[in-house]
């Protein structure tokens, strides 16, 4: 088998595995990776199949569909995707991406995938939606759409088609400038006290800890919890680790000189990070992190000592999951811009579009108590 064979033959496994069992992009691609020989070169072409693929799943069966008269079983349409993003997103020979995607096909439809992307080569598309064309839910694209209008709706839309840029700090850990920025809103100070509730995996707290101020990171998963750890050593910064669920905190009340909370949400911000998220988030999700995500802010903004500053973030761009929520009792927002990035006023918050600066969307409210 050749080298693209190879990297081929990976990139189906792990996207089978995706598919069709419910796996993890990121989980599934990186230790197959770790456990194969390719070349950097290759480990680049799978990678770009996979997460291309996964991304541009509606788009790929827009494109096979034409030619489709009954649905195929799993490990064909597998194949067919992988096929169809190679001919319209990859600009790869149509020869070799039919050739190579039949070569992959159970040996039962060789003859139907080539038939199949050798007429998706040769016929110019027309595509049923715009939503099926950027291969987005209909849902995401509305919602957007209403948030954002159509232009920045579209704009962060395709930007979120696009591989995520590498950021890389100066302690050596890889994170979004949207994140970085984040942390930095804290603003912490030598000798304060600094909770992050909602740490996991410790990039924010771990940025935090460089400031001199004490940082005590906390998740509700003991797992996540041994990932903070884990890159907490990785980057040599002191950070304290505790399992503790957000909602019913540990900690004494009023403690904190800041407290940071990272809102779980539905991360329409970083759809282009996680390749599968568009897939599996629902607007019924969306309606349940609402609820959560107020009663953590609730009991978050228990922590802060009078004076001490509540920062709320999420790497989604809604106003649900954000300014809508009820100001805590005894906070205002803080009006004074933060102090890096590219950020938008959004109500009495900031928000980071993904096409404003190439980071990650993100939404920052920066409260404080009154002392």
């Amino acid at each position: 088998m050749t080298a693209t064979g190879t990297a081929r033959q990976l990139a189906y496994e792990v996207l089978a595995r995706i598919e069709h069992h419910g796996a993890y992009a990121n989980l599934a691609l990186g230790p197959a990776l770790e456990r194969s020989r390719l070349d950097p070169r290759q480990r680049r072409f799978a990678t770009e199949i996979v997460y291309g693929t996964t991304r541009m799943r509606r788009a790929c069966d827009a494109l096979v569909d034409r030619f489709v008269t009954q649905p195929p079983d799993p490990a064909t349409r597998t194949v067919l995707r992988m096929g169809a993003y190679q001919l319209a997103f990859m600009e790869v020979p149509a020869h070799a991406a039919v050739s190579e995607s039949v070569a992959l096909a159970p040996r039962r439809s060789r003859g139907f995938v080539n038939a199949v992307l050798r007429r998706v080569a040769d016929t110019p598309m027309v595509w049923p939606s715009g939503w099926a064309q950027l291969s987005y839910p209909d849902w995401i694209g509305a919602t957007l759409v209403a948030e954002l209008g159509d232009v920045d709706a579209i704009a962060a839309l395709e930007r979120m088609n696009e591989p995520a840029p590498v950021s890389t700090r100066a302690d050596g850990y890889v994170q979004d400038e949207s994140s970085q920025w984040v942390a930095a809103a804290v603003a912490a100070e030598p000798g304060e006290l600094v909770l992050d509730v909602c740490a996991a995996p410790g990039g924010k707290a771990t940025a935090l800890a460089g400031t001199g101020a004490t940082i005590v990171a906390a998740d509700v998963r003991p797992a996540r919890t041994a990932q903070i750890a884990d890159n907490a050593r990785r980057t040599g910064t002191a950070v304290a680790v505790v399992t503790a669920d957000a909602r019913r905190s540990p900690f004494r009340p009023a403690g904190a000189d800041a407290v940071l909370l990272d809102a779980p949400c539905s991360g329409l911000g970083v759809l282009r990070r996680r390749a599968d998220a568009r897939w599996r988030i629902t607007p019924d999700d969306v309606a349940d992190l609402v609820t959560l995500q107020r009663e953590i802010l609730a009991a978050a903004a228990e922590l802060v000592r009078p004076g001490g500053r509540l920062v709320y973030s999420v790497c989604t761009l809604t106003s649900a999951e954000s300014i809508d929520h009820p100001i805590p009792p005894g906070f205002e927002p803080d009006p004074v811009p933060p102090p890096v990035g590219q950020w938008r006023p959004f109500g009495h918050g900031w928000r980071v579009l993904p096409h404003d600066a190439d980071t990650d969307g993100m939404v920052l409210i920066r409260y404080r108590r009154a002392a």
